[in-house]
């Protein structure tokens, strides 16, 4: 009776005896849900795999690619001790010395302008390579020259490899970086210049004890090291995918995302976007007279990536770095030596600061570390004239200058260093971006080559403490210039940013701007 008495619930499995468990039975549902949750967890550890397996490989990209601009780093940080034991070994003048310092960032600017179509034709891959072999031999005859012009000529040769890698790099790994982490990633080439200014520091204080017919050899030479990575570096990182649009593959460039992305979903939308930016119409203008001859959307583009790239060198960044033991010494500071470890601080310190500026970038956005930036470098260089005016040739004097020294390079690194490059890696449309960038670098280089080209003569003729009030003053202009003409692209797609410049009614500063910014956020 007990047998007969029970029923079946509908589902069709038999349970114990082999009589029938339906699907409302609770045994099962908690088996089953039991199930699926096992189902579920694996499947969230899938993807959690999958994420760190992704943003692992784009950390290595973004590394590898970053690595030309260790020399440009080690080359500025080297020469600031070098020039003290070439003008002694070659026997040159003053002047002859901010040529022989300030002609590569001029030089530069012709593999910056070169690079932009190199990176069009050749990949933003190979591009790179063939930076670091043009530096490569420059760095070579620089270590073996007899004579200042065959120097020059070794400097030169640098100067366009250079240019060629500091433009290409963050353009490259923007353009492989995810949203979420762009800014972080497109920041690391001012890191990497940043660790190749300290190494060159660290050089000239390790090498200074050599005869001087010698040190600066070796100094010179210990830059080529770098070029061995970057070898190494090329068989590893993939091609653009952007660039592989333009040019058509598209498997290929579906192939490269969907090592850089975590979602398929996600590689298609990004696909997509793409495409759809790299379409040219027929009657479209060419790259550079698109340039010359800008769209509204495009010329805001122009000032807010040129303008931040000039700001950043006419500062007097460069003045600081590559003539740093000048100006230690015009604050009484005596002693090879002790100028060489003193600017081992100012090395150490502008390192530093970059990784503050790395976990922030996608954090606090890049318009508030601007901020911050311009205004306290503002401050610093103002505390540095007032040093070198007031407190010269006493050991406040010194302790003052290499503290506000310090501190403008601090700031520096925090906002304006690294977010010029990532700006203009990033505002710009993908057509135009390799040759806007380029363009972008040449102002940057050519500010650079006329500071450390004149910073001697212009320190002899109104003082060195005079001479930083003027980067003070340009500083303050920095400030408002950020304030009126950059825009805040935290959070955005490279072709929503672009999108921000189209309404020509909407300035980078304004409200609807901050609004609009906002809005992506919650959605």
């Amino acid at each position: 009776m007990g047998m007969a008495g029970i029923q079946e619930n509908g589902g069709g499995e038999m349970g114990l005896g082999g009589l029938p468990l339906g699907a409302k039975n609770k045994y099962r549902r908690m088996d089953s849900e039991l199930t699926d949750y096992d189902g579920d967890s694996e499947q969230q550890h899938q993807l959690e795999n999958k994420r760190s397996s992704t943003r692992k490989y784009v950390f290595a990209c973004a590394v590898f690619a970053s690595l030309n601009n260790v020399l440009l780093g080690y080359d500025v940080g080297v020469m600031s001790g070098a020039i003290i034991f070439i003008k002694e070994d070659l026997n040159i003048s003053e002047v002859q010395q901010e040529v022989l310092v300030g002609i590569l960032s001029v030089i530069s600017l012709l593999g910056s302008l070169g690079g932009g179509r190199a990176s069009d034709v050749l990949g933003r891959k190979w591009t790179m390579g063939l930076a670091a072999v043009v530096f490569q031999a420059g760095a070579a005859v620089m270590t073996l020259a007899p004579t200042f012009r065959l120097l020059m000529i070794g400097r030169i040769l640098a100067g366009v490899g250079i240019g060629l890698g500091v433009m290409i790099a963050p353009v490259y790994i923007a353009e492989i970086s995810p949203t979420v982490s762009r800014g972080t990633l497109t920041s690391f080439p001012e890191i990497f210049i940043n660790a190749g200014i300290l190494l060159g520091y660290v050089s000239n204080y390790a090498f200074s004890g050599l005869p001087a017919h010698v040190n600066w050899r070796i100094m010179l030479a210990v830059g080529i090291l770098p070029s061995v990575f970057i070898a190494f570096a090329l068989c590893i990182i993939p091609e653009s995918p952007r660039w592989l649009v333009m040019k058509n593959r598209i498997d290929e460039a579906r192939s490269v995302l969907l090592k850089t992305n975590d979602e398929e979903s996600e590689v298609e939308e990004r696909l997509a976007e793409i495409q759809l930016a790299a379409v040219v119409s027929p009657g479209e203008k060419a790259v550079w007279r698109e340039l010359m001859c800008p769209s509204p959307a495009l010329g805001r583009m122009l000032i807010a990536g040129f303008g931040i790239q000039c700001f950043q060198q006419i500062t007097g960044i460069d003045a600081t770095v590559y003539y740093s033991p000048e100006i230690f010494r015009a604050a009484g500071l005596d002693g090879n030596s002790k100028l060489l470890a003193a600017t081992v601080s100012v090395g150490i310190t502008k390192t530093v600061f970059i990784l503050v500026a790395i976990i922030l970038i996608d954090k606090a956005g890049r318009k508030p570390l601007l901020y911050v930036s311009t205004i306290g470098m503002t401050i610093c260089l103002f505390g540095v004239g007032i040093s070198l005016s007031l407190f010269s040739e006493g050991s406040l004097g010194i302790a003052l200058t290499i503290l506000f020294v310090c501190g403008n390079v601090a700031f520096f690194s925090v906002g304006v260093g690294p977010i010029c490059w990532v700006l203009t890696s990033e505002i710009f449309p993908l057509k135009v971006r390799a040759q806007a960038s380029a363009l972008g670098a040449v102002g940057n280089r050519v500010c650079s080559g006329v500071i450390a080209m004149s910073f001697l003569s212009v320190s002899q003729a109104i003082t060195t403490g005079g001479t930083f009030f003027i980067f003070s003053a340009i500083s303050v202009l920095a400030v408002i210039f950020v304030y009126i003409c950059v825009p805040e692209t935290k959070g955005k797609s490279l072709e929503q940013i672009e999108s921000l410049f189209q309404n020509e009614y909407e300035t980078p500063g304004s409200e609807l701007q901050l609004g609009d910014v906002e809005h992506l956020v919650e959605k």
